[in-house]
């Protein structure tokens, strides 16, 4: 069993409860890491024995397109699309940060982690 990680996908989108979030958008970042057995992709060589990376940043990214109220909605699209396209994975845990979040404060960033 491996864990496939997949950390530091930045992406500009507009998800937020605030109708501005939704109109001018922010930047988040989201980190993704996935359980599954790899032991034929070590031993073989042939990316079709394991999680392919672009096809798990195009679902992430597709995804992050779709408008949403909350990382939690967000979170949850996320992990549903990639189960459902690598039944394989055992554990899917991602983590989507929303940077300088209009909270009142000076603040790096919010996150929520969610996992599958």
């Amino acid at each position: 069993m491996s864990i496939i990680s997949i950390e530091g996908m930045e992406f500009f989108a507009y998800h937020g409860c605030f109708k501005e979030e939704q109109i001018i958008g922010t930047k988040f970042i989201v980190d993704l890491f996935i359980e599954a057995e790899t032991s034929l992709a070590e031993e073989t060589d042939d990316l079709t024995k394991t999680i392919n990376y672009q096809e798990v940043y195009s679902i992430v990214k597709k995804e992050m397109k779709t408008k949403s109220k909350l990382l939690e909605n967000v979170g949850r699209r996320i992990l549903s699309s990639l189960k459902y396209n690598f039944p394989t994975a055992k554990n899917i845990s991602v983590k989507i940060s929303k940077l300088n979040p209009p909270l009142g404060g000076k603040m790096k960033n919010v996150s929520l982690t969610i996992e599958l």
